[in-house]
């Protein structure tokens, strides 16, 4: 039974996170996104080409699905799922079958699984990531505090385990968002 709780997890993580809540904000509004400014279907680019009441949807959407996510996870199998739950999500995002593995870059469904894991640190977290944005007026500078200080924080909290299995996730995150590193 418990290989059966894992696997549905996963599966169901990743069929969640394979949701891409830009492209079905931009259809609702005629929109392909992913044929518009940056072709991302994140927050940002939304932003850019829709507005801020189509960007915070598409923010909020993602950061639920991992969050969502992680709770199946931690509901069925302890706090091991909900950490795997919570990769599988951001790997859905990231790399959704249905559009040949080209998907978001991850960073509003890797916040949702960290408010998910640990929401006192999460909130730290995105107050300092808001503050980094604002003062610098980069977001990525806000997405790489997030990618490398999540992993950091779990090692340091005896999370171990769960840090380095997000190592290799926020590797990918970050190398996702070489172009905008790039630009800076």
């Amino acid at each position: 039974m418990t290989v059966f709780k894992w696997i549905l997890v996963l599966v169901v993580s990743y069929l969640l996170g394979c949701f891409q809540t830009g492209v079905a904000i931009s259809r609702y509004n005629n929109v392909d996104i992913r044929s518009k400014g940056s072709k991302s279907t994140g927050t940002t680019n939304v932003f850019r080409v829709m507005g801020a009441k189509a960007s915070l949807l598409t923010f909020v959407g993602d950061i639920l699905k991992g969050v969502l996510s992680c709770l199946l996870g931690l509901w069925l199998l302890g706090n091991a799922g909900a950490s795997m739950a919570g990769i599988a999500v951001v790997a859905g995002h990231m790399f959704p079958f249905y559009m040949r593995f080209h998907g978001g870059k991850g960073f509003a469904a890797y916040l949702g699984m960290t408010l998910a894991l640990n929401w006192r640190f999460a909130l730290l977290l995105l107050l300092a990531v808001s503050l980094i944005t604002l003062v610098t007026d980069y977001v990525v500078l806000g997405t790489m505090t997030t990618v490398i200080s999540v992993p950091l924080y779990s090692a340091w909290s005896g999370s171990g385990t769960t840090a380095l299995l997000l190592l290799p996730l926020s590797a990918i995150i970050i190398y996702k968002h070489r172009d905008n590193l790039v630009r800076i």
